[in-house]
């Protein structure tokens, strides 16, 4: 271990402090000095994408189906010279399939149109070292509506696959956090970094922390598969920046759903993925993808909720959606502030 971290949740009835460990990895000991970095700073916590597949959360489809809308109008309202002719709503945003595991129709994604609303980010702001003429062109306001784009679009997914199965198999409902600041510095993964990557790491264990992905701007194999479709081709894509990871950066996930590698339903579809990866003329085995999830961390259940069981768990922590305060043995930081001031925060800050 090298650390024990602190973080201080929010909610209408105090503080809950939770606790996890940092591994000696790797990554860990680049992350961690990135990390403390980050809070010595003082950088801006983007708490309007934060907590993910809450499904009685705040920020509810309604919510970000009118903040879709709110940002297409804004760049289409801005100097860019791009324009989105597109409506988003909870309708058209989900689709209803039927379920084998859950034997029932339930609600999920639908892919077609969350596709084609991270195109749009794609498109208005390019990827890290190459970005679009549009967002190079794009004052600071703008600039924050097209990255909107992209953590709405991800937003919304995570909460309509939890919607789905809190109806059918809420034991499978999958909240967690995604910590990320504002302009945080990036590090270069290096070889032995990659050895922490691999496909049995998709599937993630409850309470692992792991290091944020995909800093280079795009989607990672895995999350083409899931979005496009098993039988798809790389040639035929909806999103045009499918990219390895080559850089990290102090952010990092806290998964709070349960444990699924040795679930026969993950097994099946990772064995899916494998196939879908040697179709595309990738080698599964190949650590140079960064396909899957680097572990660097573990949340100490016992000392921050005094339980395991997922169901307590995911009760306490639907009522504290909001991180106040972090700290390591070497840093500190507070966020006295809540989603809703995210916009009025970081405009100055982009």
């Amino acid at each position: 271990m090298l650390d024990r971290i602190e973080i201080q949740l929010r909610g209408g009835n105090g503080l809950l402090p939770i606790y996890f460990e940092v591994y000696d990895n790797s990554l860990s000991r680049k992350w961690l000095p990135a990390f403390e970095n980050i809070l010595n700073s003082q950088l801006h916590l983007e708490k309007n994408y934060c907590f993910f597949g809450f499904p009685d959360g705040p920020r509810n489809l309604d919510f970000l189906a009118s903040e879709i809308n709110r940002t297409i109008a804004a760049i289409n309202g801005s100097s860019i010279n791009y324009i989105i002719r597109d409506h988003f709503t909870v309708a058209n945003m989900t689709v209803i399939k039927y379920s084998p595991r859950a034997e029932q129709n339930i609600i999920t994604v639908n892919h077609d149109k969350l596709n084609q609303l991270h195109l749009y980010f794609e498109e208005t702001q390019g990827v890290s070292g190459a970005m679009s003429k549009h967002y190079n062109n794009a004052d600071s306001e703008t600039r924050w509506h097209i990255r909107q784009l992209n953590l709405l679009c991800h937003e919304a997914e995570c909460l309509i696959l939890s919607l789905g199965r809190q109806h059918c198999t809420p034991e499978w409902v999958r909240p967690s956090n995604v910590m990320c600041w504002l302009n945080a510095p990036r590090f270069i993964l290096d070889d032995e970094d990659y050895n922490l990557f691999g496909i049995d790491t998709i599937a993630r264990n409850h309470g692992g922390v792991y290091v944020g992905v995909n800093k280079a701007v795009g989607k990672h194999h895995y999350e083409v598969f899931c979005d496009e479709g098993g039988d798809s081709r790389i040639d035929e894509l909806t999103t045009t920046t499918l990219k390895p990871q080559t850089e990290a950066a102090g952010d990092f996930d806290i998964e709070w759903g349960k444990s699924t590698l040795r679930e026969p339903f993950m097994k099946e579809k990772l064995d899916n993925f494998r196939t879908w990866l040697v179709a595309n003329k990738f080698d599964p085995e190949d650590p140079s993808l960064t396909i899957g999830h680097p572990k660097i961390g573990q949340v100490d259940f016992n000392k921050s909720f005094s339980s395991t069981d997922f169901h307590k768990v995911l009760s306490i922590l639907t009522q504290h959606l909001d991180v106040y305060s972090i700290r390591t043995s070497k840093a500190y930081a507070e966020y006295d502030y809540t989603w809703q001031d995210s916009k009025q925060l970081q405009v100055p800050l982009l």
